[in-house]
């Protein structure tokens, strides 16, 4: 019996061992997938000076020309490999470490177990109290879970808290500061009561359980108390999102109109023209010079505009149009508190209000090189990282000098491929008349 037990305690550890060599070589392995060179930024970089300079319209071959900034520190950061050797080392080496700490946990198990038999076999009746020792552990369990809470919100916690940009997110930031407050004090509450009372009235020879089986009261408390703040919160936030996501007609039609179409792997930016208003879309009409589908044949067209980026006026309303022309994407703005899906063949819609230019953020958190970032929030295939596009807040003098310099949709090819369109399709109907 003892034999067996000892071959499956060494069938065991070397079933974890073997473990955790599996997860330290996927560990590297997966690093060595994923390692991020400079010469994908640089390539990132190239991609989005493309769209900025020739926008999104299509996969017109393009022409890159040597410029005068591809240096030989760019030609260098392009061959440099990344070593994140020590990074794979580090993670190799708590892996291991939390391995032994098992390891020790067992063995000092085992020990203890020895000890008790042995005293046993020498007529020694009084055995280790476990149930103290539980008592006590989960005491310390919750002195170090409340110092792991109060540093995850000390040091975490700045992180995810940074000063919102838009208006809105003002108001998101205050209910979910609310929220955490609430939840927090409850946790803190719940804690001490379950981990105090396992210490405190942890299992003893000379004490008797009291038998209390029901309390109408008790009950009462701490179901209609959730319930009232839970109802609170719900509330709070419904009424919340419905002022963001239904602003009145009026705020609608003084927003400047900017349409975003997510596809692998990039973002396409249309800005309405004077009238702000966006021509019509037929996906049947896409083509390597119209690769977003306007139907030009609306004159509300004619003057859309290509953004090589996202340009937005501080202090006035920007309505968003997404769409996708793929599969689900999702636009996030992170420091605008901007999320909502773009869904293929279903437009939805975000408006908000920038509160803070670029240069104040970069001031705000002393970061020169600061620059808001819209991102894709859904994981949608292989180059889903590469789903990023630099968003600018300026003055409105800034912008309207900005959007006067961007170019058309309606390009002159695009103008002629209409045209021989037109002429095909009065010479297929001439041809109709006469067979009539």
């Amino acid at each position: 019996m003892k034999l067996n037990k000892f071959i499956k305690l060494r069938v065991f550890f070397i079933a974890a061992f073997l473990f955790m060599a599996a997860v330290t070589g996927s560990a590297f392995a997966q690093g060595a997938l994923e390692e991020t060179t400079p010469g994908d930024q640089v390539a990132t970089d190239t991609s989005q000076q493309i769209n900025s300079s020739t926008g999104s319209i299509g996969d017109t071959p393009v022409e890159i020309i040597e410029s005068a900034e591809d240096d030989e520190s760019t030609v260098e950061a392009v061959v440099e490999v990344k070593d994140n050797s020590e990074l794979y080392k580090s993670v190799s080496y708590y892996l291991l470490l939390f391995f032994l700490l098992c390891v020790f946990l067992a063995i000092i198990g085992k020990v203890l177990k020895v000890y008790e038999l042995t005293s046993e076999i020498h007529g020694k009746t009084k055995k280790l109290n476990w149930d103290k020792i539980q008592g006590v552990l989960f005491a310390i369990t919750l002195v170090l879970g409340l110092y792991g809470t109060y540093w995850s919100y000390k040091v975490w916690g700045n992180m995810a808290s940074g000063e919102s940009a838009s208006e809105h997110g003002l108001v998101l930031d205050s209910m979910m500061m609310t929220t955490i407050i609430i939840t927090t004090i409850v946790f803190v509450i719940t804690q001490i009561l379950l981990f105090g009372f396992a210490y405190k009235y942890s299992s003893n020879e000379k004490r008797k359980a009291y038998f209390y089986p029901h309390n109408n009261t008790i009950e009462r408390l701490w179901t209609i108390i959730p319930a009232i703040a839970l109802t609170v919160l719900v509330l709070y936030g419904f009424f919340t999102w419905r002022a963001i996501t239904n602003p009145a007609d009026e705020e609608i039609k003084r927003a400047v109109n900017i349409e975003i179409t997510g596809e692998q792997f990039k973002w396409n930016v249309r800005y309405a023209g004077e009238n702000n208003q966006f021509g019509e879309r037929n996906y049947k009409l896409t083509s390597p010079t119209n690769a977003l589908g306007i139907n030009f044949k609306d004159p509300k067209s004619w003057d859309d505009k290509l953004g090589g980026e996202i340009v937005l006026p501080v202090n006035k309303p920007v309505r968003f149009t997404i769409r996708s022309k793929d599969i689900l994407h999702s636009f996030y703005l992170p420091d605008f508190r901007a999320q909502i899906n773009a869904v293929p063949g279903m437009p939805t819609y975000f408006q908000m209000v920038p509160r803070l230019t670029t240069e104040q953020m970069r001031e705000k958190t002393n970061n020169a090189a600061f620059n808001y970032t819209l991102l894709c929030a859904k994981i949608c295939g292989a180059g889903h990282y590469n789903m990023q596009y630099t968003v600018r807040v300026v003055s409105e003098k800034e912008y309207a000098e900005w959007l006067a310099k961007q170019p058309l949709f309606f390009t002159d090819d695009v103008k002629k491929e209409w045209k021989i369109a037109g002429n095909n399709e009065a010479a297929e109907n001439n041809k109709l008349a006469l067979n009539k």
